[in-house]
């Protein structure tokens, strides 16, 4: 039992230094929006751990003339700064570099929008610090924009990832797993559209406070489950995911409200984010199901091949640790209601 409980608490504190350097992991944003004829407000938003920023910077054409000074900010988990631009040609044709991405390691999110509506998206890399400015994307250009956004958000999402996780560990049998991953992507497919097409509007830290406890409270149903009690999760599990599902899907819109959509191509950059959303999430279910076959191999000797999941230590191992880390998180968040 005590190497067990060192176990829980050595898991729960690396997942917490874990959050804390997700922070750097993060994608950073770059907003460039017309506001009016020849003049760009720009928004800078770099990952921040307290007064700490990760050291990357917007380097903008020459042809781009400040023409206010720099205001910036810690807000959050983010330092914020803004500044407005004189550029009589534009951006159209020209390059745009972020500074220190190659010795980061996050990525960068790049949108400017003009006066007559049309908006360019990109996404920069530590091995692709600098893009040309498109005169206007074409759909392919969005579709495939969007995508790598969207599968960028679930990798870098890890409590969604962890939600996922759990609903695996509490569901036994590949067709029920089938179901309830189906229903959690149907429900959080319908509340990101909704919210992204401004039909809901919810105010993100509460949201985010909500997931941090779905986790937790799915985390507790695999311990009940593991002492033999009776559980509706455990029942009809599928119903449970739909309902946290729609939660998870407001903070998939949140996060691509960060970059908005293009204009002239809503319905493909939406369709495209949320099959890029999908496939990391099948991605990694792939992953944590492949090492669940490993773990029931007789010579590893983790998990009984004859056990089941459901009264396997190391599943309610397992579930202590993902409660105490969404446990974690939830006091953050309510937390950061009031900073």
């Amino acid at each position: 039992m005590i190497r067990l409980m060192r176990a829980v608490f050595l898991f729960m504190a690396a997942g917490i230094v874990g959050q804390a350097q997700a922070h750097d992991l993060r994608p950073a944003y770059l907003a460039i929006a017309e506001s009016a004829p020849e003049t760009y407000a720009v928004t800078w938003k770099a990952p921040a751990l307290g007064e700490r920023r990760l050291a990357i910077y917007p380097r903008l054409p020459k042809s781009a003339d400040e023409t206010t000074p720099r205001e910036g900010a810690f807000l959050s988990d983010a330092y914020v700064e803004r500044w407005t631009v004189h550029a009589p040609a534009g951006f159209a044709g020209e390059m745009i570099t972020i500074d220190g991405l190659p010795e980061s390691r996050t990525d960068v999110l790049v949108r400017i929008e003009r006066l007559n509506g049309d908006t360019s998206t990109a996404r920069l890399t530590p091995a692709s610090p600098s893009f040309e400015v498109p005169a206007s994307m074409g759909l392919r250009q969005v579709a495939a924009a969007y995508l790598g956004l969207g599968v960028e958000h679930i990798i870098f999402g890890v409590d969604h990832l962890i939600f996922v996780l759990a609903l695996i560990m509490l569901v036994r049998g590949w067709k029920r797993i089938c179901l309830t991953v189906t229903a959690f992507t149907v429900a959080h497919s319908f509340t990101l559209g909704a919210a992204t097409l401004g039909y809901l509007n919810v105010p993100g830290p509460p949201v985010e406070a909500a997931i941090a406890l779905s986790i937790a409270l799915v985390a507790v149903e695999i311990v009940n489950v593991n002492r033999g009690q009776e559980s509706l999760a455990a029942r009809i599990p599928w119903l449970i995911a739909f309902a946290f599902g729609l939660l998870h899907g407001l903070g998939f819109a949140g996060a691509l409200s960060e970059v908005g959509l293009p204009n002239h191509a809503i319905p493909v950059a939406l369709l495209f984010f949320n099959v890029g959303v999908e496939l990391g999430q099948l991605l990694f279910i792939a992953i944590v199901m492949a090492l669940f076959a490993i773990l029931r191999r007789p010579w590893v000797r983790i998990v009984r091949p004859d056990a089941s999941w459901a009264h396997s230590m190391p599943l309610v191992v397992g579930a202590y640790c993902i409660g105490g880390v969404a446990s974690f998180w939830l006091i953050e968040r309510i937390a950061g209601f009031w900073t």
